[in-house]
């Protein structure tokens, strides 16, 4: 089993996190330090071939995502946890004409 390695604040960040993401988050990182991966990880767009991979998991209307590197041997680095705040994806918001 690799080893897990926590970047910044990412371990305390998931913490935070509803009981049920943890779960599906911890489990995705197990499967990753097994050398598998959870069928809800992702290529992370933006960072094609590097191993970077994001799962993202909804619950009670707001969503939370986990980016990791499988990139070295080594260990499994979760680089961020993070709950998107936005509704309207990455779109930036238009002014206000009214």
């Amino acid at each position: 089993m690799e080893e897990l390695i926590w970047v910044g604040s990412s371990r305390e960040d998931m913490q935070e996190f509803p009981d049920d993401v943890k779960s599906v988050m911890g489990y995705a990182l197990y499967l990753a330090q097994m050398g598998g991966k959870h069928v809800d990880a992702k290529p992370l767009k933006g960072f094609k071939g590097a191993g970077v991979l994001e799962v993202v998991d909804d619950f009670e209307g707001d969503t939370y995502r986990a980016v990791y590197t499988v990139r070295y041997s080594d260990a499994v680095y979760v680089l961020y946890a993070f709950q998107k705040k936005s509704k309207r994806g990455i779109e930036t918001s238009s002014p206000d004409y009214s």
